[in-house]
This record gives C-alpha cells, structure tokens and sequence, in this order.
C-alpha cells in the first residue's frame, strides 16, 4: 500500500511542478519570442532567442511530458537549466527571500531534477522503460 501512496504523491508533485512551468512558458508564449527575447536581453541573458526558444520549449512541451512521466530525467534537467538561468539573470540580486528573490525558483529547479529522476511508476518512463528492466531482472537467475 505504501508504494502506491507514494506513486500518487510523486505524480501529485510532478504535476505541481508542470503546472508553475507551464504557465510561466504559457507568459512567454502569449508575449511572443519577440517579446520574450527581448526580456531575456534586457536582464543580460547571452543568446536571449535561444534562451527564448529553450525556456518556452521546456516549459511549455517539458510540462505536457513531465505531467505525462514521459523523458523524466530529460525534463527534470531541463527545468533546472531554465530555473538556473532565471535565478542567475533575474531573481539573485532580490537575495533569498526578499520580493522577487530566489527561493521559488530555488525549490522548483530542484524538485524537478528530483522528481525527473524519481517519478514513481505512474509513468510513461516506467511504462515503456523500467517495467520491462525489472521484468529482465526477476527473470534472471540469482547467484548463490
């Protein structure tokens, strides 16, 4: 029973973390790449288009796959590149917990490496990938 608690509450988490990136990707994406690249060189952000490009990407689709336990590890990475460029280019200068400062972008980069590397078995990843690992294991002889 413990197991099955624990899957609910990793995917509960997952889709917590998915739904703050997703709606900061859905911003970026109502303001346009434009719009968004220029934010993004205005807070000194080298390559602001491809920053651009990455974030929403990740934010938007990661989000979608990440809900979906689909490319964890994949998703988890790429929420801590984009938290860690948000923190280094806007929120470090606010300190730790001061208006606009880091801590929320601090706790999500992190959760989501987390999460992206432990998303419990209500996952696409454990479906397609771990499930048949762990077949391949119990099948194989143990030595004595």
């Amino acid at each position: 029973m413990f197991a099955r608690v624990q899957d609910v509450v990793l995917l509960a988490g997952r889709v917590a973390v998915a739904v703050v990136f997703m709606a900061h990707g859905l911003q970026k994406w109502n303001a346009g790449l434009d719009a968004t690249s220029q934010m993004m060189a205005s807070t000194g952000m080298p390559l602001p288009t491809a920053a651009a490009i990455f974030a929403m990407t990740v934010e938007i689709l990661g989000s979608v796959a990440f809900i979906a336990g689909f490319l964890l590890p994949l998703v988890g990475l790429g929420y801590l590149v984009v938290a860690l460029g948000a923190l280094l280019s806007v929120h470090i200068d606010n300190g730790l917990t001061a208006q606009g400062g880091y801590e929320l972008v601090l706790v999500l980069a992190f959760a989501g490496l987390a999460l992206g590397f432990n998303g419990g078995r209500l996952s696409l990843d454990h479906l397609l990938f771990w499930r048949k690992r762990e077949s391949r294991a119990l099948a194989q002889p143990q030595p004595a």
